[in-house]
């Protein structure tokens, strides 16, 4: 625990661990000064990026970032403070204890995000007691990384004052400064430099090997003499071993990430790839296998069953005028394929964030063909903009039909475009007389979330009519929690909205859809009734209520 410490009695040498001289360094004072604090830089960075590499991880891996953070930084936070008070017991061989320190935090750093990836992808599907499983390795990691770094600040601290004696709030600002501008570097290296150009775990790597660096040549440079011939050889033999495993695991990371991918996807992988936005992943679409469309791991389209989904999504919009079309997300082209079978279709405008997606739509053969080509027609004009922003500059009553066709609501991400404030925004890009229709995410496992979504369109202005159509059972995921059962039965929910009272039917004059029929709509909408969840507010931007 924190212990009282009495005021020294006056002349008494200073109360710092180790000896009392000063240390025996191969520079001048000031220049050993500067050594540490850069030092003590380079570990705050390296530090803020271990932290940012498993929030980032986690909540790719698994889903709700707000929640996934929250966890990772409290935790470390928390095991920071008791790795500070860990450190007290080691400040009479602050040397050793920092470069020791050193080596164990750029291996549990550095090899953090592979070991995640690793269990994510081999045990994500188990279940039973090891459900939770990655979220528990998340956790301890989280403790282990916070503890390594709450000890760093103490025992530099304490070699700093070796080298020259000064006041402690001196130390302490000086010490303080150089951690909080390593911070700063470090959180802009990890989005823009590790992120982008490295990835997550290559950028764990070199990171850990930094890490290791620095601290083993301040200890066995700049306070070598502080050390046992021994201590040196044994400091040196781990910081080699440190950087063997990481280098090692760099070479194969390539590998490693191929095969854990196919462990989560299947051996059909046919196309990986990192865009501005996500990860984009398509399985299978040749040979007679079902294409899976994948965005950063959630299951977005399936060629099985997509087509029960775009005309549940579409069709029943369609009654009524429709020449002017906005399609919301949807880059995959599948919607846009169903609302073209109408020939009073004048002009269509997609809508959608990540210009990765659409170039797949239109270049990927299997997709491609699933889409009939749709992005290609001369009524299709496709921009590439976050929904909400597009919206605010989009001019009023443009449009007959909007399609909200956005990712779950569930995920913290898209919650704005779930919010009151966005469909307020569609309302008034509405003619007289139009229809919004929302994907609001599955109805039997999370009805609270789906009738929060309706509350929120009606909160807008609209009057509505929610109805959903089963789904098929699947292997992956396809809301924000990947780490969840992922086998439960899936469906989709729709909420249909206009100014005046919906009616939920298809267009008598319209195309009749293959799969969908009216009096499955009928039935759709019973069943979705009989799920209501009375009394909900409304999701706002400042207040986001989708909690499964």
């Amino acid at each position: 625990m924190i212990e009282p410490h009495a005021p020294a009695p006056p002349g008494s040498p200073p109360p710092w661990g180790g000896p009392a001289a000063p240390a025996r360094l191969p520079v001048r004072p000031g220049t050993g000064r500067l050594l540490v604090l850069a030092c003590v830089f380079v570990c705050a960075a390296c530090g803020l990026v271990y932290e940012l590499e498993l929030v980032a991880l986690a909540s790719y891996l698994m889903g709700d970032s707000v929640t996934e953070a929250s966890v990772v930084l409290s935790v470390m936070v928390f095991a920071m403070g008791l790795g500070s008070l860990a450190a007290k017991r080691l400040r009479w061989h602050a040397a050793a204890g920092f470069g020791a320190v050193e080596a164990c935090l750029a291996l549990v750093g550095g090899c953090s995000a592979m070991a995640l990836y690793a269990v994510f992808a081999w045990t994500g599907d188990w279940g039973g007691l090891w459900a939770h499983g990655p979220r528990c390795l998340l956790v301890a990691f989280s403790l282990a990384t916070g503890l390594l770094i709450g000890a760093e600040v103490p025992l530099l601290m304490e070699l700093i004052q070796r080298i020259r004696r000064q006041d402690a709030g001196g130390a302490v600002a000086d010490l303080s400064a150089a951690d909080y501008v390593g911070g700063l570097a470090g959180g802009l290296a990890f989005p823009f430099l590790l992120l982008p150009f490295l990835g997550q775990l290559t950028g764990a790597l070199l990171t850990g090997a930094v890490n290791t660096v620095v601290g083993g040549c301040l200890v066995l440079g700049l306070f070598r003499r502080d050390l046992t011939g021994r201590a040196r050889w044994l400091l040196l033999a781990a910081n080699v071993t440190v950087l063997a495993v990481l280098a090692s695991a760099a070479v194969l990371v390539d590998d490693f990430e191929r095969a854990a991918r196919h462990a989560v996807y299947g051996q059909d992988v046919r196309v990986a790839l990192k865009t501005d936005v996500q990860e984009v992943v398509l399985t299978g679409g040749t040979h007679g296998r079902p294409l899976g469309l994948f965005l950063d791991g959630r299951l977005r389209v399936s060629g099985s069953d997509e087509r029960r989904y775009h005309e549940a999504l579409v069709h029943p919009a369609m009654t009524g005028p429709h020449p002017r079309v906005l399609v919301l997300g949807g880059g995959d082209g599948l919607a846009v394929r169903e609302v073209l079978r109408y020939p009073g279709v004048h002009r269509v405008d997609v809508v959608e964030r990540d210009a990765g997606v659409v170039r797949l739509a239109r270049r990927d053969p299997a997709l491609a063909a699933l889409n009939r080509h749709a992005l290609d027609d001369p009524r299709v004009r496709v921009t590439t903009a976050d929904a909400f922003n597009w919206l605010r500059s989009a001019p009023p009553a443009a449009y007959d039909v909007v399609v909200s066709n956005l990712p779950d609501p569930g995920i913290t991400a898209s919650t704005k475009l779930y919010a009151q404030e966005f469909y307020g925004l569609a309302r008034r890009v509405l003619a007289p007389g139009g229809r919004l229709v929302v994907h609001a995410g599955p109805v039997g496992i999370r009805p609270r979330v789906f009738w929060t979504v309706e509350s929120t369109v009606r909160s807008a202005g609209f009057r509505t009519v929610a109805y959903r159509i089963g789904g098929r059972h699947t292997g992956h995921a396809a809301g924000p929690d990947r780490t969840s059962d992922s086998r439960a039965p899936r469906d989709w929910g729709f909420v249909l909205a206009c100014r005046t009272d919906p009616k939920l039917r298809l267009p008598p004059d319209g195309p009749r859809p293959r799969t969908l029929t009216g009096a499955a709509l009928r039935a759709g909408a019973r069943a979705a009734a009989r799920t209501r969840v009375p009394g909900l507010a409304p999701s706002t931007l400042v207040h986001p209520r989708y909690r499964g």
